[in-house]
């Protein structure tokens, strides 16, 4: 079993396999619901950055990074789109940056339920 595993966190008692479900589950939330919880996107990247130096060596280590990246590329390529809605095209960034958004959200949490890190990359 490598370190930390499936080890409960002995202040919470959660396991880091179901801290990295509840911030893949908090970001779905923030992100389906059209902004309108968006603070729940921000609630699972905090939770990332508190729980990164924990995770350290362990499976989900992976996850933790993942989900950052995820959260800030995002953020700036909508940020961009949103910008660019003044010259007509940021509508078709915007679509384009959520999709992308939602496909890493899915390929991470897919990963995590059959054990594995997602692999660097889209």
């Amino acid at each position: 079993m490598i370190q930390g595993e499936d080890t409960p966190d002995t202040d919470k008692g959660l396991t880091q396999r179901q801290l990295i479900h509840l911030m893949y589950a908090l970001f779905a939330v923030g992100i389906l619901s059209a902004g309108i919880l968006g603070a729940a996107a921000v609630a699972a990247v905090v939770l990332a950055y508190l729980k990164r130096g924990d995770m350290v060596g362990t499976v989900y280590a992976g996850h933790i990074d993942w989900i950052i990246r995820t959260f800030w590329w995002g953020l700036l390529w909508l940020v961009l789109s949103a910008l660019a809605a003044f010259i007509f095209i940021g509508f078709i960034t915007g679509v384009v940056a959520m999709v992308w958004i939602i496909y890493r959200l899915a390929k991470g949490w897919l990963a995590h339920c059959a054990g594995e890190t997602p692999l660097p990359g889209l």
